[in-house]
């Protein structure tokens, strides 16, 4: 006799933002009923667009495009349910001293590093190459679930063996040479990478800077290759390696997403805080909401932070004590400052002022690694850096939905800052402050940017957290690094989206592959669902 409770749904998926409508839509593709619920107003997690001032919209939180994998995007037919992606005219725009400047791009990059290095010039291609086949082999992984270590008996060990021998053979078609490379990208640190590679400042600022974005750490950090690597992965429209702009922002992507949701059946309930995961004999049954609701479920799926999931969610009474233990110790903190600003025009660049291709960029201020080391330094030290990282896009001279005629709007992503601040000191009190700094290091590449600003939105770590769910304003769900990538994330033994509790599933970047707008953890997820429920996939 089945005694097991009715359940209102099949799946409960705990926060809709991508990963959370990629696990829903292959759920429901499956046909299952699925229902899920977030937190906020509007769905999309750290991917949503919105008005920041009068007549101004813009990407809040992610700002970017390139790491969206293009199966999913397929799978989902993005493109069908309204999402456009355009390409960046120029991929980056590194403002220098004494008037100098330099260019990245399809068709450029040579002959700008060649001004500052023959050498570098000749080593781009080589470069190039060994990257690109490193994040080739690595790109065949973003959709498998890692091998998982377990406890169990050789039942549960075996099909884990035959993942990792796949593994293995993949990595096997590495020569010698791409073997170390992947050694050495897993290991150090990108500016040493960097260092081994390229003798002049400017490319080794463009290509570092990927190393630290996102990343509190200096880009001399071991670890950091890794990084650096991670931003290789992605591809706009068939191009590998390409970033680009979503029209209508990030919120684009989210919103088409929810519509493919929408015509499977998903159910998003939106204003509705989750505030515990149901347990019963130690399994997951269903969901409370903060208004008292109970949702029942066959299986509870999570696109919250794990740190969230776990110390806030879920009974700490149900959770193995080493496993709550390391999850006390996750790492998270990205040092990430993040404004938007809505301009009367476009920003004049001391050493490029006229008009062109360049302001589709990201455009980068950072001259130099150790320019970056020192904005970390000062960080750990102050609390901000007196001379912070600024990558600025102004989206609106590719897309002319997200300002009036004539006027613009401008993305800052700024480090580095504590995630939290030290000496008792509270983000509320200082952003103002720091985004001063912000501004004024722009300022100092472009004369009359501070003049032109109209508006400003501003989210210090504190708010990232308090606003999406980013633990220390953390947009990966917890850092890449070696013993919280892969098979470790977000902690060895559930690197297969399966929590430790049973019925209980994560699905957000705190699992392989990480962070980035990618839908990947919440394909991956979905088909380790199905698979333990019987279900197959369609």
């Amino acid at each position: 006799m089945n005694t097991r409770r009715a359940t209102d749904t099949d799946v409960l998926i705990i926060g809709a933002g991508h990963n959370g409508l990629a696990c829903a839509f292959y759920l429901a593709r499956a046909g299952l009923k699925v229902t899920m619920l977030e937190r906020r107003g509007v769905v999309g997690g750290a991917a949503v667009t919105e008005e920041f001032h009068p007549g101004f919209r813009n990407s809040v939180a992610s700002y970017t495009v390139s790491l969206l994998n293009p199966i999913i995007a397929a799978d989902m037919d993005l493109a069908g349910h309204g999402l456009t992606v355009v390409e960046r005219k120029v991929a980056n725009f590194l403002p220098l001293p004494c008037g100098q400047y330099l260019l990245t791009g399809e068709g450029r990059t040579k002959a700008e590093v060649a001004r500052f290095s023959a050498k570098d010039a000749d080593r781009l291609d080589a470069y190039g190459e060994r990257l690109d086949l490193i994040a080739d082999v690595l790109r065949d992984l973003i959709l498998q679930t890692p091998p998982n270590v377990t406890d169990g008996g050789w039942g549960a060990a075996l099909p884990e063996l035959v993942k990792g021998l796949g593994l293995g053979r993949r990595l096997s078609n590495l020569d010698m040479t791409g073997r170390r490379d992947l050694l050495a990208l897993f290991s150090q640190s990108a500016g040493d990478y960097l260092d081994g590679w390229f003798e002049s400042d400017p490319i080794k600022a463009v290509f570092g800077f990927d190393g630290v974005v996102g990343n509190y750490g200096s880009p001399y950090t071991p670890g950091s290759a890794y990084v650096l690597l991670h931003h290789v992965f992605g591809e706009v429209n068939g191009k590998k390696g390409a970033w680009g702009h979503a029209i209508g922002g990030m919120g684009a992507i989210t919103q088409a997403m929810a519509k493919a949701c929408a015509e499977l059946g998903v159910e998003i309930l939106t204003d509705t805080p989750v505030r515990e995961v149901i347990t019963e004999k130690g399994v997951a049954v269903g969901a409370v909401t903060e208004a008292g609701r109970a949702i029942r479920a066959r299986v509870v799926v999570s696109n919250v932070h794990p740190k969230l999931l776990f110390q806030k969610l879920v009974d700490p009474g149900v959770l193995p004590p080493d496993f709550k233990e390391r999850m006390d110790r996750h790492r998270n903190g990205s040092g990430t400052f993040r404004m938007n600003v809505a301009l009367s025009e476009l920003p004049k660049f001391a050493c490029l002022p006229q008009p062109g291709d360049h302001m589709t960029a990201g455009i980068i201020m950072a001259p130099s690694l150790a320019y970056m080391d020192q904005a970390y330094m000062d960080a750990r030290m102050y609390g901000w850096s007196k001379a912070p990282i600024v990558e600025m896009l102004i989206p609106s001279t590719l897309d002319d939905t997200l300002a009036p005629p004539g006027q613009h709007v401008a993305s800052l992503f700024c480090q580095h800052v504590q995630p939290t601040l030290s000496g008792g000191r509270s983000w509320d009190d200082h952003r103002e402050e720091v985004a001063d700094v912000m501004i004024d290091t722009v300022e100092a590449q472009a004369p009359g940017f501070k003049a032109s600003i109209l508006g400003r939105q501003i989210n210090s770590p504190l708010d990232l957290e308090r606003t999406f769910g980013l633990i220390g304003g953390d947009i990966f769900h917890g850092k890449l690094e070696l013993d919280q990538l892969f098979s470790a994330r977000p902690v060895l033994g559930h690197g297969d989206y399966r929590a430790p509790v049973k019925g209980l599933y994560m699905c957000g970047a705190g699992g392989h592959p990480g962070g980035g707008v990618t839908g990947a953890p919440g394909h991956n997820a979905a088909r380790e669902v199905l698979k333990d429920l019987g279900v197959r996939k369609r």
